[in-house]
């Protein structure tokens, strides 16, 4: 049994296998976005999953999450449920593996979040930490999740993940990044495009008259020659924005390594990479150096 507490009040004297199995229900359905989404996951039918639900609400005495017609949504202490729960099962899975592994040096867990499409060489170079990781004397379970960069900066704040790498653009104090890497972004058009026949040539002025695809959150280092009224489409991950340009009625900036397949189909092209480009910086984003444990700062050497 373990002790539950939330909001500074122990919500549960004691914490049995039975609260277990319905906290991590409950964490499923939250993952899932749903009741309906959760039932292929867990195999187990809505009513099934309702009654569970409500048999763990009427534990903590409180109502999680309002769920029917209008669809699913946490309440506020639902969400600090969601919070509080997965540290507990965290907690529990760190213990279990550190009481297997008593006599090696490394013992833990290390959640790693990636954006995703990084190039292959910097995969690569991740896989190569990793190799050199593992030759230690550890006994550490590796999880790895790809997400949005905003996405990966929540996790590392509420510890679900121990480091993230991806463009960072608003940078969040309580969290400490190290550059990796440029990224070299390139304007491409699709071979339907009008400026396709004369790609590698067009200049600012010729670009800026049609309509472009833009990314759904903030660039700072991209060139601002682009007015508003010109991006008539946005969007957050790079296949799509290449759906967008394979359109032939969009232009937009992709990864050089990312179009490179694409160019040599002969399904985009450059408009000019000697102007029409910027670089975006990479990095490493781990909570502050107090936070972190042995099992991340060996990887971080690693890394390095």
């Amino acid at each position: 049994m373990y002790c539950f507490p939330i909001g500074g009040m122990t919500l549960l004297r004691s914490v049995f296998d039975f609260d277990l199995r319905l906290i991590r229900l409950f964490l499923s359905v939250v993952d899932a976005g749903g009741i309906t989404a959760a039932q292929s996951t867990l195999n187990l039918g809505q009513s099934t999953i309702s009654t569970h639900l409500a048999t763990l609400e009427a534990r903590l005495g409180f109502r999680l999450c309002e769920r029917g017609r209008s669809g699913f949504r946490l309440t506020p202490r639902g969400t600090k449920f969601v919070h509080q729960s997965r540290q507990l099962l965290g907690t529990l899975d760190e213990f279990s593996v550190a009481v297997r592994n008593m006599d090696r040096k490394l013992v833990g867990a290390l959640n790693i979040g990636l954006i995703d499409h990084l190039p292959i060489a910097q995969s690569a170079r991740i896989s190569a930490a990793i190799s050199r990781f593992r030759r230690r004397d550890q006994a550490v379970k590796f999880s790895i999740v790809v997400r949005s960069a905003r996405d990966l900066e929540e996790y590392l704040l509420n510890g679900q993940i121990h480091i993230a790498f991806g463009y960072f653009w608003h940078r969040v104090p309580r969290l400490e990044y190290a550059d990796m890497f440029v990224e070299h972004q390139v304007a491409c058009c699709g071979r339907e495009h009008p400026l396709y026949p004369v790609a590698g040539r067009v200049n600012l002025a010729e670009a800026a008259k049609h309509e472009w695809a833009w990314r759904s959150y903030p660039l700072p280092e991209a060139q601002p020659h682009i007015s508003q009224q010109r991006v008539t489409a946005i969007a957050d991950d790079m296949s799509a924005v290449a759906v967008l340009v394979m359109s032939g009625h969009h232009l937009a900036y992709l990864p050089e390594h990312f179009a490179e397949p694409y160019v040599r189909q002969k399904l985009i092209a450059h408009l000019n990479p000697a102007i029409l480009r910027y670089d975006v910086p990479f990095q490493s984003a781990t909570r502050r150096r107090s936070s972190r444990n042995e099992v991340l700062e060996a990887f971080l050497r690693d890394l390095e």
